[in-house]
């Protein structure tokens, strides 16, 4: 059992417990502080010196509520940029065009927008 490892994600060992969290995609400093302060958890220990029953109940409490972490997350945002796609809504057009989708301007920024997204060719 690796215990810097949860949920398939390494955690560093020197970082402090909230922080090292934080690594886990969905999981940002305000939920990994609640989180921390559910199980009783100091949230300044670090990552080597969690013991091996906070670990096991720190991941328990992870798989056993409904937070969409990680692959399931990312699969979701997916999704519902392909909806929006779909439906052909302002959002979706913006997306399909890998253009700036929130009221940025594009006369003279967006150039990092447009070479960031791979467009997909018809």
């Amino acid at each position: 059992m690796d215990i810097n490892k949860i949920l398939g994600v390494n955690l560093k060992n020197n970082k402090q417990i909230w922080i090292a969290l934080t690594q886990i995609f969905g999981i940002g400093k305000t939920t990994s502080l609640k989180i921390l302060k559910t199980l009783k958890i100091n949230s300044t220990l670090k990552v080597e010196v969690l013991s091996i029953k906070n670990y096991l109940s720190l991941v328990k409490f992870l798989e056993t509520k409904n937070y969409i972490l990680e692959g399931n997350l990312k699969r979701l945002i997916y999704l519902h940029i392909q909806n929006l796609i779909d439906i052909k809504s302002y959002r979706g057009i913006r997306h399909e065009k890998n253009l700036p989708v929130r009221g940025q301007r594009t006369r003279t920024n967006a150039k990092t927008q447009k070479k960031l997204r791979k467009s997909k060719k018809k």
